[in-house]
C-alpha cells in the first residue's frame, strides 16, 4: 500500500485519467459529494467560499460524487458537474462517481479510510465526509459529514502556512 495520495490515478468527470501527483505541494480537501442531500447547500456553498479564498495559496478541493447514501447522487457525471457549477459556481474539480464503501470501494477511498479511520470504524457515514491532506500527500485529518467546511478553515490555513 502506498504512503501518499500522490501515487493514485483517478478518473475525472469525463473519464480521463488524472494523476494525483499533479497536486504535489498543495493542501487538499477530499470530499464525497451529492446533489440531493440535506447537507448539499451548506457544504457546496462553504466549499466554494474556501476554494475561492485559498486556491491561489496552494489549496485544492477534490470532489468525488457518490450515490451510496440514500441515492442522493443519481445523475450522470455531466448532470453532477452542471449542478455544482451552475447552482454553486463550484470551480474545483469534480471527479468520476465512485463507491466509498463496500467491495467496489475506489482505491483512493480505501487509502483515505486506512490512513484515518472514522469514529465508528472505517466506513464513510454519509455524503460530505472530508479528508484533509498535506502538501506531501499525507492524510492528516478526517471530518464528519456534518462538520461545516468553514470550521476546517483554521486547519487548512495551518497546513498552507498562512
Amino acid at each position: 500500500m502506498t504512503g501518499s495520495i500522490h501515487e493514485f490515478t483517478v478518473k475525472d468527470a469525463t473519464g480521463k485519467d488524472v494523476d494525483l501527483s499533479i497536486y504535489k505541494g498543495k493542501v487538499l480537501l477530499i470530499v464525497n459529494v451529492a446533489s440531493q442531500c440535506g447537507l448539499t447547500n451548506n457544504n457546496y456553498t462553504e466549499l466554494s467560499e474556501l476554494y475561492t479564498k485559498y486556491k491561489d495559496q496552494g489549496f485544492e478541493i477534490l470532489a468525488f460524487p457518490c450515490n451510496q447514501f440514500g441515492g442522493q447522487e443519481p445523475g450522470s457525471n455531466e448532470d453532477i458537474v452542471q449542478f455544482a457549477c451552475t447552482r454553486f459556481k463550484a470551480e474545483f474539480p469534480i471527479f468520476d462517481k465512485v463507491d466509498v464503501n463496500g467491495e467496489n470501494t475506489a482505491p483512493i477511498y480505501k487509502f483515505l479510510k486506512k490512513e484515518k479511520g472514522g469514529f465508528l470504524g472505517d466506513g464513510i457515514k454519509w455524503n460530505f465526509a472530508k479528508f484533509l491532506v498535506d502538501k506531501d500527500g499525507n492524510v492528516v485529518d478526517r471530518y464528519a459529514p456534518t462538520t461545516s467546511p468553514k470550521s476546517i478553515e483554521k486547519d487548512i490555513k495551518k497546513l498552507l502556512g498562512a
